[in-house]
Order: C-alpha cells, then structure tokens, then sequence
C-alpha cells in the first residue's frame, strides 16, 4: 500500500514539471508548439485507453501508475533538450 502512494505522490511531482515544460514550449508557440500539443492530445487519449484495458483485465493500480510514470519521465526527458 505505501508503494502505491509514495508511486501516485511521484506521479503528481513529475508531472508538474512535464506540465511546466510543455507550457513553456506551447508559450513560444511555432511548429514545436503546435507538434507537442498534437503529441500531448494523441497520448493522453493514448494512456487512457491502455489504463482502461489494463485495469479491466486485472491489472493492479501500482502497475497501471508505474507505467504512467514511465511515460512522463521520458516527456520530461524529451522536453528538458
């Protein structure tokens, strides 16, 4: 149990900073603005629908947020450049 919170409590600072970063470059606006809004539409809807089939075919919520954080992690890897 306190794995899955201490995972969620990542999840919501990593995210801050993705959110951050993306705001920054939606901001200066241009090609790289409109790219990673269309980037951020298609995975969010993306994780989504993953989430939804993972979780009715018996996945623990652990994982599902694990695999959230992945996915953010490499955002803020790729937004950080």
């Amino acid at each position: 149990m306190f794995h899955t919170w201490l995972n969620l409590n990542m999840l919501a600072f990593e995210s801050q900073q993705v959110i951050f970063l993306r705001l920054m470059t939606l901001a200066a606006g241009g090609r790289d603005a409109q790219r990673e809004a269309e980037l951020m539409l298609r995975e969010k809807v993306l994780a989504a629908s993953q989430s939804s089939v993972r979780m009715a075919g018996g996945a623990s919520l652990d994982s599902v947020v694990q695999t959230y954080r992945k996915t953010v992690r490499a955002n803020a890897r790729r937004l950080s450049r």
